[in-house]
């Protein structure tokens, strides 16, 4: 197999204490602001994967200073952005790219981000739409998109689609904006962007109903930024000890925001053995250690309100629900069509691969369980994308024989120290 490839094999218990990866979410918003703030922005436990690299590189590149000292430690220095002398290149990242159109349309500068084929392919609209009516001028549906900023004004935008990335681009936008900035959203989707914008000393108010209001108070202070361990990472040792006989492994430093958490109230209703402990704020999050020990699970109902909080964790929920005892429907999925890949489609081709029963209807998500192991033994289309290659090498651990992951080196963008991290467990991924 080329070095692309990987294979997930069954063996003996995994078993271990570990921490994983910076959040994602917070590495990208930490550079992002350290690079609009006022004065120095020190960083630990940034995330160093492909993904927030490009937007360090970006930051940068928008005329900030952006420093490694040391692993996951960086120092962010602020300035006035200016127009890049090339094309800004995000990657594979959506996050990245959605943020930092925000954060650009904000300055009288004129900026094109482009990225790579799969991001070129995602839909850019959502927060162009919005940008232009705060003032901004872009072309372009999708990258490679250019924004041409300044000058922008208050905008009352109802976020559909219960969007971060939406949400943030336009507080983003609306640091430098005249006006109101104000969102409405019909479920909350995550905050992480309002609560580091007032961790920088930017006026950030939640109503009741979930409704964001940017204050008066826009100006930010560069501030010392600690990113706890990405749950969205920590699923995949979490289901593999949950699926694999005799498993006991704690993941420490954890983050516990409850509008990311939606996975793990699903695995407890499903009869996981799963603890918390050491709860903490950290950096204005709460952060937490799990214990997980393999355990039996029954098939389950996720409703749509409950996507939002664990919107990219449905392809490991899927590996769960595919070994538990019963029928698991998940609903409210439209989402996961316009992911690194088409997600919906890829857990299912998968998990069909797999020996596993599993369809779509409509934005629901349909699984058979296996009562135990399933047979295994397919070779899964990952599609390039990091999630779906996590998902299935975690499913080889608890099949009857190994499952092979293709374009597994997209693993890179989110956990780049996935498989050494899984294999010091004792997991057969190779």
């Amino acid at each position: 197999m080329s070095r692309a490839e990987l294979t997930g094999s069954p063996g003996g218990p995994l078993r271990g204490r570990i921490a994983v990866p910076g959040d994602k979410s917070m590495s990208h918003r930490a550079l992002i602001l350290g690079g609009l703030a006022d004065g120095e922005t020190p960083i630990s436990g940034l995330l160093e994967g492909d993904d927030v690299l490009a937007t360090a590189r970006a930051v940068a590149a928008f005329g900030a200073s952006v420093e490694r000292l040391g692993p996951g430690e960086w120092r962010v220095t602020g300035a006035e952005w200016t127009s890049p002398a090339e094309s800004v290149d995000c990657g594979n990242s959506g996050t990245g790219a959605r943020l930092l159109m925000g954060a650009a349309a904000g300055f009288p500068l004129t900026a094109t981000f482009t990225g790579d084929a799969s991001l070129s392919g995602r839909p850019m609209e959502r927060v162009l739409g919005p940008l232009r009516q705060m003032g901004a001028v872009t072309e372009g549906a999708t990258l490679p998109v250019t924004i041409r900023g300044g000058g922008l004004h208050g905008i009352r935008f109802v976020n559909a689609k219960a969007s971060a990335q939406v949400k943030s681009a336009i507080l983003l936008a609306g640091l430098r904006a005249e006006g109101e900035i104000i969102v409405e959203e019909p479920a909350r989707s995550r905050d992480h962007s309002e609560n580091m914008l007032r961790a920088f000393g930017a006026e950030v108010e939640v109503a009741a109903d979930g409704t964001v209001r940017l204050g008066e108070k826009r100006a930010l202070t560069g501030t010392d930024v600690a990113v706890p361990g990405d749950p969205s990472s920590a699923a995949f040792p979490l289901v593999a000890a949950l699926l694999v006989p005799g498993s006991e492994v704690r993941i420490e430093g954890v983050m516990l925001n409850p509008l990311r958490t939606g996975l793990f109230a699903t695995l407890v209703e499903m009869g996981a053995d799963l603890i918390v402990s050491g709860e903490r704020d950290v950096g204005g999050e709460r952060v937490g250690d799990l214990l997980v020990r393999a355990s039996a699970l029954r098939g389950v109902e996720v409703p749509a309100s409950r996507a939002p909080s664990m919107i990219d964790e449905y392809p490991i929920l899927a590996v769960a629900a595919a070994c538990a005892t019963g029928r698991s429907v998940m609903h409210g999925l439209a989402e996961l069509r316009v992911k690194e890949s088409d997600r919906l489609a890829a857990i299912i081709a998968g998990l069909n691969a797999c020996g596993i029963e599993a369809w779509d209807e409509g934005d629901s998500l349909i699984v058979v369980g296996a009562g135990g192991p399933p047979a295994g033994g397919g070779s899964v289309q990952a599609h390039h994308d990091h999630r779906i290659a996590m998902s299935f090498l975690v499913l080889g651990l608890a099949a009857r024989a190994p499952i092979g992951v293709d374009s597994a080196a997209m693993i890179a963008t989110s956990f780049p120290t996935f498989v050494p991290l899984m294999q010091g467990l004792g997991a057969g991924i190779a």
